[in-house]
């Protein structure tokens, strides 16, 4: 069986790659073992997602299937309410607009997305990826696939794109170069769906998010008009000391952890499932080659607190296709790494984002002013605009305050930088009552 491009892995970052580069007048198989709908976490959709969304020209159907519209987010800390902040866009001169984007189920969302890609043309494969066709000159020319009866057969393309997600295929496979883990990647979240939330007076869809102390926190995050999801993120060691089961553990963290998280959550009576799953950061060097490029959560995943994995997923999605088109005319096909300057860019997109997470859990108090200060720049990189105008005085200055170094000189590997998460020896450290102490002395309008 022969394809232009072979995309692995059935989700929002491969189904939004098969319906971009349809956009673009490219042909695709996906190729994924789950049955849809499948359960999966992640709900909060930033600024930048909900574009991509209305790039696809999906905003219809996510009306019609009554998703709740967000229009911002809030922060909780131990004293209370600490800020909030709007979802807006940019114009073509570059002012903020008003904008919104939507809280989804995932397991509906995921399912929406890939039957559009297949309703738009993308043939889908359901069966698993077992591994990659690799010629002599070290190029990915196809995937060798199992289908659901069992059948093995080659699917030969000229480009692979690897959707895989934390499964991260070709990385395991060692196409790639290798997977570093962060700093913080011992850490467990233990999740469910409550009725009866208590929601937020600037919008009753927005995400509140509640702290305790550093990687200790909660979120809520509206579902529908009754049902919120609701979930704590924690140390794993402090989970296992506590000696409870999931649905123990949740219910007590939900009247423990923050003032405000009990006052929100005042019936703690479970409508869904509790669940459980681990959070940790990642990174795959070289992620592009000869015939393949990752995308999304297969070369990279920073942080969950803010909700940047769907975004940027959707967001490389909409940019590989542009470059898939001119590799696919003949671009770069005599070169070492094809895609080495898209490379660069994600690296440096996603760097700006890792420096924002890093400088609120390493300088909260900083943080905290440059939400009030530099409101725009700050709803920029809220809203996921990791992309242009980066990087922006905010980020100059986290990275500063972080003592951090990027480099992106053509050809290199983009060494670890100093101070990152890949260097805990180096990074800043604060004290769990900071947060709240400083914060504290913040206006709360």
């Amino acid at each position: 069986m022969k394809t232009k491009v072979v995309i692995i892995g059935g989700g929002p970052a491969g189904a939004a790659s098969a319906m971009f580069l349809k956009q673009q007048g490219i042909e695709s198989t996906i190729i994924e073992r789950a049955k849809f709908p499948r359960f999966h976490t992640g709900e909060a959709m930033t600024g930048e997602c909900g574009r991509n969304v209305r790039a696809l020209g999906l905003e219809t159907e996510m009306i019609r299937r009554g998703f709740p519209v967000k229009t911002g987010a809030a922060v909780f800390g131990a004293r209370g309410y600490q800020w909030w902040l709007p979802i807006a866009g940019r114009d073509e001169d570059w002012n903020l607009v008003p904008r919104s984007t939507w809280q989804v189920r995932r397991d509906e969302f995921d399912k929406m997305m890939l039957d559009a890609a297949v309703e738009r043309g993308t043939d889908l494969i359901e069966g698993m990826a077992t591994q990659p066709i690799v010629g002599d000159d070290g190029s990915v020319r196809g995937v060798t696939v199992r289908d659901a009866a069992g059948k093995q057969f080659d699917i030969e393309s000229e480009l692979v794109l690897d959707c895989s997600g934390m499964a991260t295929f070709l990385a395991n496979a060692g196409v790639t170069g290798p997977k570093y883990t962060g700093n913080f990647d011992k850490q467990i979240a233990i999740f469910s769906q409550v009725t009866g939330a208590v929601r937020d007076e600037k919008g009753p869809n927005d995400t509140l998010i509640f702290f305790k102390s550093k990687h200790h926190w909660a979120w809520s995050i509206p579902l529908s008009d009754e049902v919120v999801s609701i979930g704590v993120v924690c140390p794993s060691a402090y989970f296992k000391e506590k000696r409870e089961t999931k649905s123990q553990f949740l219910e007590r963290e939900l009247r423990e952890l923050n003032p405000g998280l009990a006052q929100h959550v005042p019936d703690r009576t479970f409508v869904d499932e509790v669940r459980a799953c681990a959070n940790f950061s990642y990174q795959v060097r070289r992620f592009s080659g000869k015939g393949f490029v990752c995308v999304g959560d297969a070369h990279r995943f920073v942080d969950p607190l803010f909700a940047f994995g769907l975004s940027i997923s959707l967001d490389e999605a909409s940019r590989v296709a542009v470059v898939a088109k001119d590799y696919l005319a003949g671009k770069g096909r005599d070169e070492a790494d094809p895609f080495a300057e898209y490379r660069r860019t994600v690296e440096q997109a996603i760097d700006v984002g890792e420096d924002m997470l890093d400088a609120f859990w390493e300088h909260p108090i900083m943080f905290a002013m440059y939400v009030r200060s530099h409101q725009g720049e700050m709803i920029d990189l809220f809203a996921g605009r990791f992309w242009q105008r980066q990087p922006s005085l905010p980020t100059e200055r986290f990275r500063r305050m972080l003592n951090r170094e990027r480099s992106y000189a053509p050809n290199d590997d983009f060494d670890t930088p100093i101070g990152s998460r890949y260097h805990p020896e180096r990074a800043n450290i604060w004290f769990a009552e900071e947060l709240n102490d400083a914060m504290a002395d913040l206006p709360t309008e």
